[in-house]
């Protein structure tokens, strides 16, 4: 095996806050020991209080930026964000079918957390049909599963329920689904990840009362896709065991549970009244 640290690839949109987007998943990366690379596919104006403007890239510049990368780079592990568009989203599928994107998660980007809409309407069935499967996990939250479902499918609000639709959305055609139960009311939060085989695991961990949320999506799956990259490094290329994802998928909540935990009370808002800041992604680098 040549001496290369383990590569990993984020499609996705900007965010100048650094707590989501491209921004998040660099930072991720790095701290969980995976060298970072990109594609933006869109430039947005957003900050602790949400988003002001989107910038989409053109799709003939994100068609060069893949090919900087799968050209001259062997990728591990490749995830997606915000896409924005039908035509972006097929771009990626039709890219996926002849490139090399190693161990591939979607987090299915359809809302930002302020509420601004970052995927087109028209994209949705995109989503649906052709880019979840494509997909080795998805990691929807609650809403964006029940939206993936169908326009008029209700959000999961029990265990049961989010079982039901994670083997649902596994049915039709991603290897896996990790649900993330984040926007349930109270309680713990409770993810469930369910695979092809039928196995179904839950985590839990404490709910931690902060306002800083801010790309905890993004956090997430990068950590997930960082941790496959890892893993299908050191098995040399070799597409990772149900029980392989299942390890990843843990090791990536872990992190984001320590990020989370340790950005708790932080503000970082000049004008802190609505605002959610980022999770601490260095939360296991020692600052200097």
């Amino acid at each position: 095996m040549s001496e290369r640290p383990p590569i990993a690839l984020s499609i996705a949109g900007t965010d100048p806050s650094g707590g989501a987007g491209i921004h998040a998943d660099l930072k991720t990366f790095t701290a969980l020991g995976v060298l970072g690379t990109t594609a933006i596919t869109a430039l947005v104006a957003q900050n602790t209080h949400g988003v002001s403007r989107v910038y989409p890239i053109d799709e003939d510049f994100v068609t060069d930026e893949l090919d900087s990368v799968l050209n001259d780079m062997p990728v591990d592990a490749t995830k997606t964000g915000m896409l924005g568009s039908r035509s972006l989203v097929d771009l990626v599928v039709d890219r996926a079918a002849t490139s090399d994107f190693g161990f591939f998660t979607v987090d299915p980007v359809m809302v930002a957390t302020s509420g601004h809409r970052l995927l087109e309407v028209d994209a949705v069935d995109a989503v649906r049909t052709r880019l979840l499967p494509a997909a080795d996990l998805i990691t929807p939250n609650l809403p964006e599963a029940a939206l993936l479902l169908g326009d008029d499918v209700p959000e999961a609000t029990t265990p049961e329920q989010m079982r039901d639709q994670a083997r649902e959305l596994v049915a039709r055609g991603t290897r896996a689904v990790l649900l993330k139960g984040g926007h349930a009311a109270d309680g713990e939060v409770a993810d469930i990840l369910v695979t092809a085989d039928g196995e179904v695991t839950e985590f839990a961990h404490p709910r931690i009362a902060t306002p800083n949320t801010h790309g905890t999506g993004c956090t997430l799956s990068a950590a997930i896709t960082a941790e496959a990259a890892v893993l299908r490094r050191a098995n040399g290329g070799k597409t990772l065991a149900s029980e392989d994802m299942r390890q990843a998928v843990e090791r990536g909540l872990d992190f984001l549970a320590r990020a989370l935990a340790s950005a708790a009370d932080w503000k970082v808002s000049l004008d802190p009244a609505g605002a959610h800041g980022p999770v601490d992604h260095q939360v296991d680098i020692v600052r200097r």
